[in-house]
């Protein structure tokens, strides 16, 4: 059976770049072994995602006690399975939740 490709259609861009900051995007292009196109595309891309990102978390629901304490419960659910020798918690260990759990509740009663 014959595979179908598609074909990508690239568009040309000029870009002007000030003489220093392209010098020093070619210096790293080199060193990284790749095209200063392919080195700009990149930079590009990792810009995107990041903006994309600082969107997102912008419109995500905002973390409430209510939700903490769901997430909490289900973290502090036992499993079935049987953990490893090295995924087992010291019995001296006393989580940062437990251990002021108490003087929180206290604090929020003196509010």
């Amino acid at each position: 059976m014959p595979v179908i490709q598609k074909k990508v259609a690239v568009s040309k861009f000029s870009l002007r770049l000030m003489p220093s900051v392209r010098r020093v995007a070619e210096n790293f292009s080199q060193k990284e072994g790749v095209s200063l196109n392919q080195f700009i595309n990149i930079a590009v891309a990792e810009k995107l995602a990041h903006l994309q990102h600082e969107e997102w978390l912008a419109r995500r629901p905002k973390a409430t006690h209510a939700l903490i304490a769901k997430a909490l419960d289900i973290l502090d659910r036992p499993s079935s399975k049987v953990r490893e020798h090295s995924d087992k918690v010291p019995h001296e260990y006393v989580s940062f939740r437990r251990k002021y759990a108490g003087k929180r509740t206290a604090r929020g009663r003196e509010s």
